[in-house]
């Protein structure tokens, strides 16, 4: 896993965050979806993340789906 991108029990219920922060994985992501610029999620929102880390949360994600087993019923 990126270590970027922890999880423990202890914060938020164990969703992934960025390291060091309580920032959730899906809030990042969330702001993404909302077109809102990386640039813009550091200056408006998240001000201490760096660039790495928003785009650690966007392979956080992608690992996840690369390791989802698809079954197709026939």
């Amino acid at each position: 896993m990126n270590n970027r991108i922890q999880v423990d029990s202890d914060i938020h219920f164990g969703k992934p965050c960025i390291a060091g922060t309580r920032i959730t994985v899906q809030n990042v992501l969330e702001l993404i979806n909302e077109d809102i610029s990386f640039d813009e999620i550091k200056r408006d929102y998240y001000p201490d993340l760096e660039t790495e880390d928003i785009k650690a949360c966007m392979d956080y994600a992608i690992s996840l789906i690369s390791a989802e087993d698809i079954r197709v019923a026939a």
